[in-house]
């Protein structure tokens, strides 16, 4: 749970919770893993805590930057309106935004307002619709996170730790975020100096993770400059889910007085280590170090996620953790992807072996083996976003069966419009290897 307050939340026992406060903030998360949100006063929220309110569903018709997508999808378009959805607080997901003089905070869920089920785009929906699966037949299941990510410097014109709105308005303009310095020069992986650097910062990302419940468990340099990893604390995966998407909410939120830009971006720098988004994962009460249920497990992961390359998946068991916390390591997401869709993925493909009684499709890899045959491996990731939003689409896909059609055509039209903006636009490096020669 968010927290042990929380736990024990009813409708009933709001107003004393919220007996000093005046206003509260509430956000969903959209298909990109971004908060979308509001502030409402106190009267508001005590009204619509129970039932619901109104919602615009264009967070779930347009991009990150809220340009409008090229194909009219189901849940929000012009022929609909654009109409309105029902966002449901979460009572459980109850915080306090420490950076924010401790504003009380909910995550929301966002529902069809005809047929009352979760809209099928809702990354909080998705996962709930994964766990349910399991979840009647006995089972839950917990999981963990790391996260990788790149700090680039804002180096304000006066203070260094001024807010990014008191910076003159021309100057992200002028300095976009990928020609700005890192935090830190140099590879200097588990390094106990560099944080040294910008110790007040270091420490306040991991003590505000604690106070808004989203600990992290390690907080360390990686290879690369100005890469610090995250492994955030163990948990029920709904849970694990939300904590993830609010971590990123809790690094930017901090960066913002030192100066600071974080980059999640899984490969923000030609030539450097990327930012990856590792998800540990574990069902319970299956507790032997990988019994016939965790082998039906893996090899649905593996039939849905065609890879065979060193540590893609990693089994964690003794004598390197305890029996008890046996689990898979998926480590092919980046640290970009939306949380939320990367655990429901990895339950509803695992889940699919299961129901499947799926024999896993090929063997682990040597020692020494970087990347496995084509005859062992099968058929491979796709290697563009093109290709990929291709296979998952197509008629009769794994992420069909396992996700339904509805979100397949939503979630896929999304990409499609990632790929035309892409298709239209011209690279750096195609106008610094071009402009001069051709």
């Amino acid at each position: 749970m968010a927290s042990a307050e929380a736990q024990e939340l009813t409708v009933e026992s709001l107003p004393k919770l919220l007996e000093n406060d005046t206003k509260v903030k509430l956000a969903g998360v959209d298909v990109d893993g971004i908060l979308r949100g509001k502030l409402v006063s106190k009267k508001k929220f005590l009204s619509v805590a129970e039932a619901g309110f109104g919602f615009c569903s264009v967070i779930f018709g347009w991009d990150m930057h809220d340009l409008t997508y090229g194909r009219e999808l189901k849940v929000s378009n012009q022929e609909n309106g654009y109409r309105d959805i029902i966002a449901v607080p979460d009572l459980s997901s109850f915080r306090r935004i420490p950076w924010e003089d401790d504003v009380p905070f909910f995550l929301v869920s966002f529902f069809d307002p005809d047929t009352k089920a979760p809209v099928c785009a809702c990354p909080r929906g998705l996962v709930k619709t994964m766990l349910e699966r399991i979840q009647e037949k006995g089972y839950g299941a917990m999981a963990g996170g790391k996260s990788r990510l790149l700090r680039v410097r804002i180096l304000p014109v006066q203070n260094p730790r001024c807010h990014f709105g008191s910076l003159p308005a021309s100057y992200l303009r002028d300095n976009p975020p990928q020609s700005l310095p890192s935090l830190t020069e140099g590879m200097f992986g588990y390094s106990l100096t560099r944080p040294v650097h910008n110790q007040a910062y270091y420490y306040d990302v991991f003590e505000t993770c604690e106070k808004f419940h989203c600990n992290i468990e390690g907080w360390h340099t990686e290879s690369g400059p100005g890469v610090f990893e995250a492994a955030l604390e163990f948990g029920e995966l709904g849970q694990m889910a939300d904590r993830a998407s609010l971590f990123k909410y809790v690094v930017k939120s901090v960066s913002t007085k030192y100066g600071i830009i974080p980059c999640f971006m899984a490969k923000p720098r030609q030539g450097l280590p990327g930012n990856s988004g590792h998800m540990h994962i574990s069902l319970w009460p299956d507790i032997a170090q990988l019994s016939d249920l965790g082998r039906h497990f893996l090899a649905g992961i593996l039939d849905g996620l065609p890879d065979h390359r060193a540590a893609s998946i990693r089994l964690i068991a003794p004598p390197t953790s305890k029996p008890g916390a046996t689990r898979f390591e998926i480590r092919v997401s980046g640290a970009d992807t939306n949380p939320h869709f990367v655990l429901a993925a990895i339950l509803g493909l695992g889940w699919r072996g299961v129901e499947k009684k799926l024999a896993i499709p090929c063997p682990p890899l040597g020692k020494g083996e970087d990347v496995g045959g084509q005859s062992d491996a099968g058929e491979r990731l796709a290697r563009s976003l093109h290709a990929a939003t291709e296979r998952f689409m197509s008629k009769g896909s794994v992420a069909r069966e396992v996700f339904g059609d509805d979100f397949v055509e939503h979630f896929g039209g999304t990409r499609e419009h990632e790929i035309r903006l892409w298709n239209e636009a011209v690279t750096d490096w195609e106008v610094k290897r071009y402009i001069e020669t051709v």
